[in-house]
């Protein structure tokens, strides 16, 4: 069994003793400590959280614990039931919440779950704020409502529909062309909440054939959840046998897009981004984020439309601050996931859809053709397992160090680059790891990339 704790939530497997999986324990106890926390900064506010939940089998269970928890600490709850990542993210701010518990081990395997945490605005926690939580959850320092003080419980399933209504309303959504091009579409939503929002956001802009694979929000997830080409071998083959347009993949919480050409071939979850990029950038100049493992692409499509990228951190927090920062109007993740923040501040597969679905009727081309307009690079993702006495630090210094002649970001770990291509090395916080990414023009060139830099880290080493 297995639980982590972290300045982001806290997930893990459903079962086993307290403090070793995600049992009841743990679910109620994190909760009691965001709730606290919550209550440290508005001690004199009545507050509200907004829950909702992928489709997970263990989803109504800690959602029963979570809910009555915080009803406990005397906090109002909103509750969405089967909802996604991004409409939570979406709800909280509408609902003059405090904040927002989102249940979802996102692509784990269905042994999963966990609760990810959310601030006033919708958006992820901060570090800081996440220690201090990680603190009170260790101290256990829950003060619980007396009975005429504990909080209340109501469903809210109006969640669906004001979503597809806010994408519906952004400038760049082009209904008209979409629905003139009478798409025919193909859905994996590895039976989660996705089989419920994905086909009537299509059928809100106007595709009328859409071909529906495990889309019923059971929970048994029919392969592994995460968008990874691997994984999407039935939706290639459905695309072809039903001689679709476009196959679209979501992660359990719909806030990971993949996409699958008309030929059955991969667009690229690195391309997701580039492509919707691509599209927000010729109807609204202005910068560009994604974090230092993403595709050098969506830089050149920023500079092709004579526009500035940055680079952020990994993490979908960090992207987020770097896109505050830059005054971003697009950014996002490698992943497939795209922040739109016309929309909101947070990684959103319908969105994605709906951005990309406008660019492709407008560019009136097929799925790979589209594809084929942009640079084409190829990312190799590797990793040394190392010893704990051996100083990670010291060896990313002396690497930045041997190729201080190019240019070098120590944002995050080290990123290298060589003209087109690059190099990240990165630490795991997790474990004794260096992770080692690489770009190149085609795939042995990354992995040629990659195996010379593994070996001179490995002769650092000794």
């Amino acid at each position: 069994m297995t639980l982590i704790k972290s300045i982001s939530g806290i997930r893990g497997t459903i079962g086993g003793a307290p403090g070793e999986g995600l049992t009841p324990v743990d679910a109620v106890k994190f909760a009691a400590a965001y709730g606290t926390w919550l209550k440290s900064k508005s001690p004199d506010k009545k507050l509200r959280v907004v829950i909702g939940r992928d489709a997970r089998l263990s989803g109504d269970m800690i959602n029963q614990l979570v809910c009555s928890t915080l009803c406990g600490l005397g906090i109002d709850v909103i509750d969405l039931g089967l909802s996604t990542t991004p409409t939570v993210e979406i709800a909280v701010p509408i609902e003059n919440a405090q904040g927002g518990i989102i249940l979802t081990a996102s692509h784990n395997p269905k042994q999963w779950n966990a609760l990810k945490l959310l601030n006033e605005k919708g958006e992820f926690i901060s570090g800081q704020e996440g220690e201090t939580l990680l603190e009170i959850a260790e101290k256990e320092d829950f003060l619980f409502a007396d009975v005429d003080s504990i909080g209340t419980w109501r469903k809210d399933d109006s969640y669906l529909q004001k979503h597809i209504d806010l994408i519906l309303n952004l400038p760049l959504v082009n209904r008209k062309a979409i629905a003139n091009a009478n798409f025919s579409i193909v859905v994996d939503a590895v039976n989660s909440t996705g089989g419920i929002f994905i086909p009537a956001l299509l059928k809100a802009l106007g595709v009328t054939t859409i071909t529906e694979l495990y889309c019923e929000p059971t929970g048994h997830f029919p392969h592994n959840p995460e968008p990874l080409p691997e994984h999407l071998t039935e939706l290639s083959n459905a695309v072809q046998l039903n001689r679709a347009d476009l196959g679209i993949s979501i992660d359990p919480d719909v806030d990971r897009l993949a996409l699958v050409c008309e030929d059955g071939s991969m667009f690229g979850e690195e391309y997701t981004l580039v492509a919707v990029g691509d599209y927000v950038l010729k109807h609204t100049p202005g910068n560009t984020v994604s974090n230092m493992s993403s595709t050098r692409a969506l830089r050149d499509v920023t500079e092709k439309w004579g526009q500035s990228y940055a680079a952020s951190a990994v993490g979908e927090v960090n992207v987020v601050v770097k896109m505050k920062e830059t005054n971003a109007v697009i950014g996002g993740e490698g992943n497939g996931g795209i922040i739109y923040p016309e929309l909101h501040y947070g990684r959103d597969a319908l969105v994605g859809i709906a951005l990309f679905l406008s660019h492709l009727a407008e560019k009136k081309c097929s799925v790979s053709e589209l594809r084929n307009s942009y640079p084409k690079y190829n990312i190799s993702k590797n990793k040394i397992e190392l010893t704990p006495s051996i100083d990670v630090d010291k060896i990313l210094v002396e690497m930045s160090n041997k190729y201080k002649e190019f240019e070098v970001d120590t944002l995050d770990g080290v990123k290298i680059y060589f003209n087109q291509e690059w190099v990240h090395l990165r630490k795991s916080n997790t474990e004794p790891i260096i992770r080692i990414y690489s770009e190149s023009e085609n795939e042995e060139k990354a992995n040629q990339l990659a195996s010379k830099i593994i070996e001179e880290i490995k002769n650092l080493i000794g």
